[in-house]
């Protein structure tokens, strides 16, 4: 009886992570084994996006260095950086969650309503829902990536019109109160994923920050996104980095060391040496999708 029943819990929880892995988009192939751990598309995915309440429950609001903090969620990042002249919001996530960013803005003692500029980091609801709602509260102006404008036309959530107040290219500045951060597009994910990059000074010296944009890739993938990764992996790989930053904390180990942040202590996210960690991964897993998708002969390419 007892084999019996583990047998069948084996059998559940077999069926169960299929299930997951289908509902989100997500196949449990092809694998790939990086630094000593095997991930696969499915699990990828789980690690960026968590529970439900992963993605709507804040996260304890923080300093990352400098002028620039976090704001948001357990799996969906939100960056506040402030300036003497208004602040600039990166990803505003899912709408129901703006609420849960204005909240953590003001335990830090900042205005929501000193927000002035809106970026994102690519046309995803997760990422890019919530824009309406922070324009309506703040007023602030919503800069997006030329290639993401048709998408996020379609991004409606209650029938709201998207907000689009200035549309970017690749190499555009964004400029206020002294802060400079310059929009890279790194396609693949979406056609307008953005990497942003900043130069945060802090206890004297200056750091070069990348707020980077996802890299999973998905299948089937096209000519057209094959091409945008092909050269996505090359471009980020020429970006100075310092500290390494994404749109979901999974990308950078952001639990991990904000438990290491500790008084007096060297400041755990300047970590230059493990800047590329997440590219180095997702690029053997596009290639590990590509490499499947050629060998079932469904590759465009």
């Amino acid at each position: 009886m007892r084999n019996a029943l583990r047998f069948f819990f084996a059998v559940l929880a077999i069926f169960l992570a299929a299930s997951v892995a289908h509902s989100q988009g997500g196949p449990n192939h092809p694998s790939i084994t990086f630094e000593g751990q095997t991930y696969t598309p499915a699990s990828i995915l789980t690690r960026n996006m968590g529970t439900n309440e992963d993605q709507t429950t804040a996260f304890p609001p923080f300093k990352i260095i400098g002028n620039v903090y976090y704001v948001g969620t357990r799996t969906l990042s939100s960056y506040l950086i402030v300036t003497p002249q208004g602040n600039i919001l990166i990803d505003s996530t899912y709408e129901r969650n703006v609420p849960v960013i204005q909240h953590s803005v003001e335990q830090l003692g900042f205005k929501f309503t000193d927000v002035k500029i809106l970026l994102g980091n690519h046309a995803h609801g997760d990422h890019m829902e919530g824009d309406a709602a922070v324009k309506a509260l703040t007023g602030a102006q919503v800069e997006v990536m030329a290639e993401d404008v048709l998408d996020l036309q379609k991004m409606k959530p209650g029938g709201k019109e998207h907000p689009i107040d200035k549309i970017l290219h690749d190499g555009d500045t964004v400029t206020l109160g002294g802060t400079t951060l310059v929009a890279h597009l790194t396609a693949g994910h979406t056609h307008g994923c953005t990497a942003w990059t900043d130069k945060v000074a802090d206890g004297g010296k200056t750091y070069n920050v990348v707020f980077g944009c996802s890299l999973r890739s998905s299948a089937p993938l096209s000519p057209e996104t094959i091409a945008e990764f092909d050269r996505s992996f090359e471009v980020v790989r020429t970006i100075p980095c310092d500290i390494q930053l994404g749109d979901h904390p999974g990308e950078f180990g952001m639990e991990e060391k904000y438990a290491r942040m500790k008084p007096g202590a060297p400041n755990p996210f300047i970590d230059a040496a493990t800047c590329k960690r997440e590219i180095n991964m997702e690029e053997a897993m596009f290639h590990a999708i590509l490499a499947e998708q050629q060998k079932t002969g469904s590759s465009p390419r």
